[in-house]
Formats: structure tokens, sequence, C-alpha cells
């Protein structure tokens, strides 16, 4: 998750750099997000009724606060809380104050990670205490485009694949409880991790990762991340250990056709009705 909060903080931040429209950046990120998640969500609640807060909290993308408004196939949907959250917050920010309103963000970041230091928390679904990973992902954009010393291509041309591996070692241990302390640094291991990559294109590990396979399953992570609990709650994932994980090549299989029609048909049409708005 950490990685995946990082790409999303990248992206989002190098968009407003270059498009600092607030009304489309909205409409497009909304129109991306919103269809197939309040479609999962409504199909899920349906399936398990809820009372109407929970509807609510889910529908409005704030059930990652206490008293936490998760059920059991809907529990993922936290970290699409989060991010919506700082879809609001970074447009707000830069409706204020225009793009020189995104050099607060490294700030914010910084202020985040001592918040979780000062009240002694290593991982929490909680926005002020988890965006920090989608806020290094910002300052990761804006050490990319110069906004913050143009010297980082040249610092990370150093990056050597033994170095990009101890990253990924304290990624990992940051990540798990064994790691202690080392959580607080998640953010900043994941982004050192996934900079090695962008300012080393031509480095044997980044050429690696660029294959068909990999940008296939990119292009379907959304609708993989949102789809795969409700099935994996269905007669696909039911049974006692033997049964169950007899299926699951039927449950990938299920998965991967479902995340394809969402992602190039239900999903492609939001995505080309956001752009025409926004022409």
């Amino acid at each position: 998750m950490a990685l995946f909060f990082i790409l999303s903080g990248f992206l989002i931040t190098r968009f407003l750099i270059f498009k600092p429209n607030i009304i489309h950046f909205i409409i497009r990120r909304f129109f991306r997000i919103i269809p197939l998640a309040w479609l999962y969500i409504v199909l899920s609640l349906l399936l398990t009724p809820m009372g109407s807060e929970t509807y609510i909290a889910q529908l409005f993308f704030y059930a990652n606060y206490p008293p936490f408004y998760l059920t059991d196939t809907t529990a993922h949907l936290w970290s699409l809380s989060v991010e919506m959250q700082f879809y609001v917050g970074i447009a707000l920010l830069v409706g204020m104050l225009g793009k020189r309103g995104l050099y607060f963000l490294p700030v914010l970041c910084v202020i985040i990670t001592l918040l979780r230091l000062q009240n002694d928390v290593h991982i929490s679904i909680i926005t002020y205490y988890r965006v920090d990973e989608i806020l290094a992902g910002c300052c990761l954009a804006l050490m990319y485009e110069g906004w913050v010393g143009r010297n980082w291509p040249t610092i990370f041309k150093y990056v050597n694949q033994p170095m990009f591996f101890l990253f990924l070692i304290l990624l990992f241990f940051s990540c798990h409880k064994v790691g202690g302390d080392l959580a607080y640094f998640r953010p900043y291991f994941a982004a050192l991790l996934i900079g090695s990559t962008l300012f080393n294109l031509t480095a044997s590990i980044t050429l690696k990762l660029n294959n068909k396979v990999l940008f296939y399953i990119a292009a379907i992570s959304y609708s993989l991340y949102v789809i795969h609990p409700l099935l994996e709650h269905s007669w696909l994932g039911s049974g006692d250990t033997v049964e169950k994980y007899s299926k699951r090549i039927l449950l990938f299989l299920v998965l991967l056709i479902t995340s394809h029609i969402s992602t190039f048909y239900y999903e492609k049409y939001w995505i080309s009705f956001a752009k025409k708005l926004t022409r």
C-alpha cells in the first residue's frame, strides 16, 4: 500500500504542476474513482445490509475514521477514503494558493510523520496518521520536476542495484511489526525505492519492470483492488481449506475477467465522459 500511495501522490502532483485547473482535476479524479467504487459499495451493502450510517460513511469516503464504518467486503476501501480526502485537500490548497501551494506539501509530509511519532503510531488507516505516504510521493514529484533542487537526477544516479535492494529490504521491515520504529520512515523508504527507478530508466531493474504483463496488471489494478473482496466472500472463496484453495485458480480467472471488463468498458466510459466535460 505504501508503494501505491507514493505513486498516487507522485502522479497527482505532476498533474497539478502541468494542469493546475482544480475544476478539471476534481472532475477527472472523481469520475475515475467514484463510478466503480460506488457500484461496488452498493452491491456489497445490498448483500450484507447495514445501517444508514454505514452507507453514508462508505459512499462519502470517511469510513476510515472512528467508529470505522467498514464491513467484511468494504474494509479494504479505507485506503480509497484516504485517497479521496487527499484529493479534496490538495484541490483546496491549489485552489487557494495556486501552484505555489504545492510547496507546502513537503512541510505537511514532515508534520504528519512527526504527529505519528509524537503519538507512537506505527501504522493506521486514519488519514491524518497515514497521508504522509501520499505526501512523500508528492515530494518525489517536486524533486523529479526540479521544484525543490535540480541535483536529484545526479544524486539518484549513484543508486545501484544493491542500494535498490537495500531500500526494498528497509521498506519491507518498515511495513512489518518486527521493524518497530522503522515504520516512521516507511513513506521515505517507499519514495526512495520508486525514485531510484524513476531517475534511472536504463538501470537493469527498471528495464525488467518495463514489460507487457506488468503494464497490463497496472492497467487493471484499480479494478483488481476494488472487486476482489466481494468475489472472495462469494462461493468462489467458500468452503474448508482444501475446497477454498482448490477454487483459487477459478477465483483468479473470474477476477481477471471481471477486472478487464470493468477497466476497458465500464471505467473507460466514465473516464472518457470526464474528458469530454473538461474540454
